[in-house]
């Protein structure tokens, strides 16, 4: 079971548009997957479709929840949710100077069979705070959404910073296993600037797949689906499917 979160401090950067629409391409693909909405804002767990999760995860973080009860099958096929809801915006705060509480997703999913799901995809809040922290000690990889804008480019090297450090203190585990560069405007000189800067900079770090700015992508959400089924021919369903490829051909490499 491969275990990825997906981070990037900046908002608008593509996480849980990738969180989403990459499991469902990998759905697709025959891979069975669990979404895990970290973010209290719940945006994958709205566009996955779950409604009435009762407090989600929230339990899980601050009482003795059990993660196996809150996780829900949605109507995308290979995908289920690990649900997040509004009551996540405590979770922090309460959390503050409890010993051991960067560890606690982790010790959930160790307890998880490992053998129902393919992957894991950890959609995570748009800051770095303990929230992002568990994502982080609880997976080996991490995949890095960028917005093909230079202003992102910063934010990114903080966030490899925080990488190396969490690896250094709470995972050994823990890789940068792909930088994303996610709405690619093409047409314009800028984009192409951006993402010629992140291979220049990061090598093969970079996924060959780009997510190109995409009208489709953005309607999306609003009807509750993943892109491969809102519209299954657009540009952003042939990106996240080409993206899932890319990453289930890793796992061929030595």
């Amino acid at each position: 079971m491969r275990k990825f979160a997906i981070a990037n401090q900046k908002g608008g950067s593509g996480k849980t548009t990738t969180a989403v629409n990459l499991a469902a391409a990998l759905g697709e693909a025959g891979r069975r997957v669990l979404v895990v909405d970290l973010d209290p804002q719940h945006s994958a767990t709205a566009w996955l479709g779950v409604r009435d999760t009762g407090r989600g995860l929230y339990d899980l973080f601050v009482g003795d929840g059990d993660l196996s009860r809150v996780i829900t099958s949605t109507g995308v096929p290979g995908v289920d949710l690990a649900p997040s809801s509004p009551w996540m915006v405590g979770v922090e705060r309460i959390l503050v100077g409890e010993v051991g509480a960067e560890q606690i997703l982790r010790r959930n999913l160790a307890k998880l069979p490992a053998d129902t799901w393919d992957y894991v995809l950890v959609d995570c809040p748009p800051t770095l705070g303990l929230l992002t922290v568990n994502a982080l000690a609880a997976v080996q990889e991490v995949l890095v959404p960028v917005e093909a804008h230079v202003m992102a480019l910063t934010g990114l090297a903080h966030l490899l910073h925080t990488v190396e450090v969490v690896r250094e203190r709470l995972n050994n585990d823990l890789r940068v296993s792909g930088i994303l560069a996610c709405r690619v405007d093409a047409r314009t000189r800028h984009a192409r600037e951006v993402v010629e800067q992140l291979r220049e900079h990061n090598g093969e770090l970079v996924y060959r797949t780009v997510i190109r700015e995409n009208i489709r992508l953005a309607e999306c959400p609003s009807f509750a689906q993943p892109i491969t089924r809102y519209d299954s021919k657009s540009s952003g369903a042939a990106d996240y499917r080409a993206l899932a490829q890319e990453i289930i051909a890793q796992e061929k490499q030595p």
